[in-house]
């Protein structure tokens, strides 16, 4: 790389190289040359192309020359007709038959398209093994029980297993509506300038048509829309963009939970801190979430790509404007290089993830006793209490032991009510010593977070299959 002049972050700095190369110009052009070698393949059935100019193509199609494309496209303005032109300097024979019957979207569209499925192939890769992290952490701590927090407050007592089964279940969620996009995923096909396909009908006879646009679908592993205009409907980037987006959301959840957790008042989770890893320039006691926070910047920027994509799918008037070429050519690689990024580095911080057990068991025990209180309510109206009136007298107590909490203090929430006359009449002051033990009050987190965790045998199952088929 060469630094004198100014480099994309995403072409070094963020996401892997693999999704980096499908991205890069000369992946592109290599894409170009596919679609034409097959056209031409799919048109040598017709008698439209000889053996001799397809094999010409075929002999060069590897011959990427960038220098010598950019030279024609300085003159001539147009990106890809200087590449056609480039690849037909090197075929004498079969040159003259290059993007025969094609309009450039035919071409630019269905390399796109292609991109975006080799893309989504490695990055849901990365969604299972990020998934199959996750679980295996539900299912270490699905029973530890902590206190969870509503507005950000201490609330009633759950486990880790199980909040962290909240951000696997929206990770599976994220998971299988890639699958679904991957799935459904279409190039443009071969249908000229306005989508009529009316000058592949010409060459080829309309009633021909079909059986060789399927032949080009077959070459190039894609399916097709079967109604176009000059570009493929628009909707699918948008389509795209909403489920990457909603990853992100997912990711910048956990991202940002971590950082609160990783907090020195609450300091139950951190993300991992190498041994020579600087935190700060000025405070070289820091350890900050770095990972988190780039995670939740990234994850920022993700978030905006949908309305891009809104706007080019809505604005993309009658048979085709240019208005969307531009950004298209940032917005597909980034958001993906983005997606990617995310996926890595959230990898990081779950295989790495520090859990501070002595400080959970001391947030437990801090406010655990709140929390405690509502057994103690549900046991004592059972026993013919009235619920408001022991309700009041819960909170008249719970109010100056929050404060002595603040101040430092032990929790007095749990002697205050065992000497309480009016519980006792309800509750003996074994029974209210008893209900004051907050680890029990977790309800089916435990269970609920190890029946997730049994989902990794799905997606070990499935990361096996296509980790063979990408081999």
């Amino acid at each position: 790389m060469e630094f004198e002049n100014y480099q994309s972050p995403f072409s070094w700095r963020y996401g892997s190289p693999a999704l980096r190369r499908i991205w890069s110009e000369h992946h592109k052009r290599i894409l170009w040359r596919q679609i034409w070698v097959a056209l031409a393949e799919a048109q040598a059935d017709f008698g439209l192309v000889s053996p001799e100019q397809l094999a010409d193509l075929k002999a060069h199609a590897g011959q990427i020359d960038i220098p010598r494309a950019l030279e024609i496209e300085a003159e001539i303005h147009h990106d890809l007709m200087a590449e056609i032109r480039t690849f037909a300097e090197q075929c004498p024979v079969g040159g003259g038959v290059i993007h025969l019957g094609a309009t450039s979207m035919d071409v630019v569209d269905n390399a796109d398209a292609l991109r975006v499925k080799q893309s989504l192939t490695p990055l849901r890769q990365k969604l299972a093994r990020l998934i199959l992290a996750f679980l295996g952490k539900v299912e270490t701590y699905a029973e530890l029980p902590i206190i969870a927090f509503t507005h950000i407050q201490p609330a009633e007592p759950s486990t880790l297993g199980y909040r962290l089964a909240v951000y696997a279940q929206d990770l599976i969620a994220d998971w299988e509506k890639l699958a679904e996009i991957d799935a459904a995923y279409k190039g443009k096909g071969f249908k000229g300038a306005v989508g009529t396909a009316a000058g592949y009908t010409e060459l080829v006879g309309k009633e021909n048509f079909p059986q060789f646009e399927a032949r080009l679908s077959e070459l190039l592993n894609i399916p097709f829309f079967p109604i176009t205009t000059q570009t493929y409907p628009r909707k699918q980037d948008l389509h795209l963009m909403q489920a990457l987006a909603s990853l992100g959301a997912s990711l910048y959840k956990f991202a940002f939970d971590l950082r609160i957790l990783q907090s020195p008042p609450i300091g139950e989770l951190s993300e991992p801190f190498r041994e020579k890893q600087v935190g700060s320039s000025a405070m070289p006691f820091k350890r900050n979430p770095i990972n988190a926070e780039k995670i939740d910047s990234l994850a920022r920027m993700l978030a905006q790509y949908p309305r891009l994509a809104w706007d080019n799918a809505a604005h993309s008037l009658l048979e085709r404007t240019l208005d969307d070429s531009a950004n298209r050519r940032t917005h597909l690689p980034e958001a993906l290089l983005v997606a990617d990024e995310l996926l890595g580095v959230a990898q990081k911080l779950i295989d790495g993830l520090v859990v501070n057990e002595p400080v959970i068991r001391r947030n437990l025990t801090t406010y655990g006793p709140f929390a405690a209180t509502e057994k103690i309510m549900l046991a004592a109206v059972k026993k013919g209490a009235d619920r408001q009136k022991i309700h009041e007298i819960i909170r008249q107590h719970a109010m100056p032991a929050w404060q002595a909490i603040q101040k430092g203090e032990t929790n007095p929430l749990a002697a205050a009510l065992i000497a309480d006359e009016t519980l006792l009449r309800y509750l003996t002051a074994e029974e209210i010593s008893t209900l004051f033990d907050a680890t029990t009050h977790t309800g089916i987190a435990a269970e609920a977070a190890k029946n997730l965790a049994a989902q990794k045998e799905t997606f070990t199952a499935w990361l096996d299959r296509a980790d063979g088929a990408t081999q």
